[in-house]
């Protein structure tokens, strides 16, 4: 079932948001719920936030957390800032592979509200200033003409959460469909091609270099193996994922 994504500055009030809509599902349905988010898996904010290697783990044990709940059942609720695009894009591309639909709700506040709310909070839950405001700095804001952000529900701090908009976000809309253009177009170059020609695919700059004859099984199983590599190297330049991925095809190919 599906995933939501919360997104915003550090104590811009996701995590009241998230608690509200999990209580809303859970009374609505009868689909388990699931909140994943830094609180969960115990993570200290400001040690993870003041190291970017820490953050990169961070982001990736969180999705991971997400990966293993998303399925046809659950309703997987993301709290975490989830401020950069590049993972915004990683979690819908997830969503596209588990045929599962997503929203985002943005919890829309002024920087300078954000860092009262945090000064207010008990000592050992407040972000260190500096980490704050570096935090605010980085923030990328979605923008609903991106698919990865829509559909986008944007949430001032008095605001009542749109609960029926988001819910027939959810279950009236249908899943993306199962990204398959790469192998598609492999499989369909291979009835006119000959080996060594060079295989243009959707998305990539790059070419795949046919260089025999492959079946869908040995395409899955390479697929599978570029997602755990890109697990364990998260980039944030998403524009060059399909690039990557030729030239992970190219290597598994020959």
């Amino acid at each position: 079932m599906p995933l939501v994504v919360m997104c915003g500055y550090p104590c811009s009030g996701k995590t009241r948001r998230a608690e509200e809509l999990k209580a809303h599902f859970e009374k609505s349905t009868d689909r388990q719920v699931y909140s994943v988010g830094d609180g969960a898996l115990g993570l200290d904010r400001n040690s993870v936030y003041a190291d970017s290697q820490k953050e990169k783990e961070a982001r990736a044990s969180l999705k991971a957390e997400v990966e293993r709940k998303v399925n046809k059942d659950n309703i997987v609720i993301l709290d975490s800032l989830n401020y950069i695009k590049g993972y915004r894009y990683e979690l819908f591309c997830l969503t596209k592979h588990t045929q599962t639909p997503h929203c985002l709700v943005h919890c829309l506040t002024s920087g300078e509200e954000s860092s009262l709310w945090n000064r207010n909070r008990e000592s050992a839950e407040q972000y260190g200033q500096d980490i704050f405001d570096a935090l605010v700095k980085r923030f990328e804001a979605p923008d609903s003409r991106n698919r990865w952000d829509s559909p986008l529900f944007t949430v001032l701090k008095d605001d009542i959460l749109p609960l029926d908009d988001i819910s027939d976000a959810l279950f009236k809309r249908k899943a993306p469909p199962p990204n398959q253009s790469t192998q598609s177009a492999i499989f369909n170059a291979q009835k006119t091609s000959v080996p060594g020609d060079l295989i243009p695919v959707p998305g990539a700059t790059e070419k795949v270099a046919l260089t025999r004859s492959v079946n869908m099984a040995e395409l899955r199983k390479l697929r599978r193996q570029f997602i755990s590599y890109s697990k364990m190297h998260p980039t944030e330049n998403t524009s060059q994922i399909a690039n990557m991925f030729v030239q992970y095809l190219n290597k598994g190919l020959h």
